[in-house]
């Protein structure tokens, strides 16, 4: 008896084992799980989701302080760095200043020249005048030429001890004998209101063209010779006038000028007398 017991339980073990797994096959067990596990997913699902928020709750606002923190030092950072930036090539512009300057100075060892910085412009639109840090505590006297590597920027004007004002060739008091080279011909230099400059009194047997060089001739003893000016870029002849004119384009940009050349050792000649 007990041996029939015993069997029948092993045929409805497998009868059921055998069902779960046509069951199985069906889906049919699947979706019952399904159904039985969903509603437990989605408790566990909404319990991750309140425990996330509390966590953000308590911590988040940290994080954001310290990010903000770190990124205003690399903000600040940068900027610093910008700076040193902007300074290393103020620095190594002025170098290359002085190098061409002094290099120019090398050129001409007959001359004396002392080297000053353009501290201030004029700001009257009628006059042009830019003020340099030397004077006469340097050596700087009235009247003394002043030049770049460039070419002729003006003369010493006016002078304090620790200052001086030059007054630029382009200033519509400034006249400078001058001399095309290319056509070897002599002229005057003048200013104007508007800056721009001219060569004067060019006699109309010369021709004249864009390109020619003009230097300083050393006339009347106001300037050194062979001193570069500009070059022609318009020429203006009449027929029926004494003289023709050219306009000049200066060697020098006198917008941008950052550092100057006064030639201590020249003393312009006093010719009033004479005149």
């Amino acid at each position: 008896m007990k041996k029939i017991f015993e069997n029948w339980q092993r045929v409805v073990m497998i009868l059921l084992i055998a069902g779960m797994i046509l069951l199985a096959l069906s889906g049919f067990l699947t979706q019952m799980l399904g159904n039985v596990l969903d509603p437990v997913i989605s408790i566990q699902k909404w319990v991750a989701e309140r425990v996330k928020i509390v966590y953000e709750f308590f911590t988040i606002p940290r994080d954001v302080t310290q990010l903000r923190a770190e990124n205003q030092a690399l903000q600040d950072h940068v900027s610093l760095l910008q700076t040193q930036i902007i300074q290393l090539e103020q620095d190594l512009k002025e170098a290359d200043i002085l190098y061409s300057l002094l290099g120019f100075a090398r050129g001409r060892p007959e001359e004396t020249y002392v080297a000053a910085a353009v501290i201030g412009i004029d700001p009257s639109p009628f006059l042009k005048y830019v003020l340099i840090d030397k004077g006469s505590d340097d050596g700087i006297a009235f009247n003394m030429p002043v030049v770049t590597e460039k070419g002729l920027v003006g003369r010493i004007s006016a002078v304090t001890a620790s200052a001086s004002r030059v007054q630029l060739i382009t200033d519509i008091g400034s006249m400078v004998n001058a001399r095309v080279v290319e056509a070897d011909v002599d002229g005057v230099i003048q200013g104007s209101v508007t800056a721009d400059i001219s060569i004067e009194m060019v006699t109309q047997e010369v021709e004249l063209q864009a390109g020619q060089t003009v230097q300083t001739s050393g006339l009347g003893g106001s300037y050194p010779a062979d001193v570069t000016i500009g070059h022609i870029i318009n020429v203006n002849k009449l027929e029926n006038e004494l003289f023709q004119s050219a306009s000049i384009q200066p060697a020098e940009d006198f917008n941008t000028l950052q550092a100057v050349l006064v030639v201590a050792n020249f003393r312009p000649s006093n010719i009033s007398p004479l005149e």
